[in-house]
């Protein structure tokens, strides 16, 4: 089970544990901490504006966001969030949830490669999008103070993160042009990500 991480807390209980066991066992030690670090971003952005929302929900799904990228889960055809929102329904079936959590689960994994969500319409989207980007590209890294980045990356060093990360959206566009990632590395987002500040401190 993880502990606090630059103030931050984990939801305690089996599914969080669960979650947390797969991710770490199938992503490997980099995208394993870029999870972790996505939800320590995203959970301290909503914590910063007093915004309420469902730790559990909210960790599950920043831990299996990025799970249909590795070989195991990765899908040939769906672009990799919704090949993992198919997977977060798979997995929290196996916890019992209802078909509404479930769903939820898939919904906040595909958004989070959307279009920007407002927290008003969907707290726990936005928080995978802000978490997210600011792990991966920096964007938005200025909203967060420097001695909590600096206690984030302490706690999950970010390895070789950035190279491996653009290597894996190189491998999903290729097969899948149409795809976000695609995109993405149409314009200048892994220029941005190959520069992240985290990795110049």
């Amino acid at each position: 089970m993880l502990g606090e991480v630059a103030g931050v807390r984990p939801p305690g209980g089996r599914a969080a544990e669960a979650a947390r066991l797969v991710c770490e066992e199938y992503a490997g030690p980099a995208l394993y901490h870029h999870s972790v670090r996505s939800y320590c971003f995203g959970a301290a952005w909503a914590e910063e504006r007093g915004l309420d929302f469902d730790r559990e929900l909210f960790f599950v799904s920043a831990l299996l966001h990025d799970l249909a990228l590795v070989a195991p889960f990765d899908s040939h055809t769906l672009p990799f969030e919704e090949a993992g929102g198919h997977l977060a329904r798979v997995f929290t079936a196996g916890l019992g949830w209802p078909t509404r959590r479930r769903d939820r689960a898939a919904e906040l994994i595909v958004l989070h490669m959307r279009d920007d969500v407002a927290p008003e319409v969907d707290v726990e989207s936005r928080m995978l999008q802000v978490g997210t980007s600011a792990d991966v590209s920096g964007s938005g890294l200025d909203a967060f103070a420097p001695s909590f980045r600096d206690a984030l990356v302490a706690a999950y060093p970010r390895l070789d993160f950035a190279r491996s990360f653009v290597r894996l959206f190189q491998e999903q566009a290729a097969r899948k042009p149409g795809c976000a990632a695609a995109r993405l590395l149409a314009g200048e987002w892994a220029g941005r990500a190959a520069s992240h500040p985290l990795d110049r401190t």
